[in-house]
């Protein structure tokens, strides 16, 4: 293959990688709203949409793999392709969790809520998506720096995880008709948490891919 056709085949690797990284977003975003919302058919959406993105890592996942047995890349050429078949993995892994959450909206029908929690919820999901959206920009445009300054959104993440489980159980305290919700409340803002430490492993692997060294940000 010559180099110009390779090129295009990476250029098509990296749109193909971004185009699931937006889905996973999107998913990310419908299923805290299904939540939030009590929207049981968007949660419905968001679960039958998954398989779009099981689809798309098997794409890249296959695609990756031809590219580095036929073309034996070296240098920045084979930390492109690296970078794109372990990063798909990571949003795989957000899109499961997105789909956990729209499956705790299902199973949360007629049970009683605890509106200010979920008003939290909701800020909670908003600020996860907008790490998410923040590293698929880093990623590319290939800004390792940007990269580095988004890991640390992570921080927030993880405070409002903190604040949220304390409300959480001091409401289930004050009202047991509220343990059954505030089960599934504990289980969703732990999902979001992890959606937003595998965005952070996302802009990892945007600096190995600028700087070839693995760092844990």
């Amino acid at each position: 293959m010559l180099r110009t056709q390779f090129e295009e085949e990476l250029n098509k690797l990296h749109n193909q990688f971004y185009s699931m990284g937006t889905q996973v977003s999107a998913q990310v975003n419908r299923s805290v709203r299904a939540f939030v919302s009590h929207d049981r058919d968007l949660a419905e959406d968001v679960i039958e949409a998954d398989q779009q993105i099981n689809d798309q890592e098997t794409k890249l996942e296959t695609k990756s793999l031809e590219m580095i047995a036929l073309q034996q890349p070296v240098s920045h050429d084979l930390r492109t392709i690296i970078t794109v078949l372990k990063a798909s993995s990571d949003l795989e892994r957000m899109g499961d969790h997105a789909v956990s959450i729209a499956k705790a909206t299902i199973s949360l029908k007629g049970e009683e809520r605890i509106h200010v929690v979920e008003e939290d919820i909701s800020l909670m999901g908003e600020r996860v998506k907008s790490i998410v959206d923040a590293a698929l920009n880093a990623y590319i445009q290939g800004d390792a720096d940007r990269a580095r300054e988004i890991a640390l959104w992570d921080d927030t993440v993880d405070q409002m995880y903190g604040e949220i489980q304390n409300k959480t159980l001091s409401a289930m305290e004050e009202n047991k008709e509220t343990i059954t919700t505030g089960k599934d409340y504990l289980l969703t803002i732990m999902y979001l948490k992890r959606i937003s430490d595998y965005a952070k492993n996302l802009c990892e692997w945007i600096v190995y891919l600028k700087t070839g060294k693995i760092v844990e940000l």
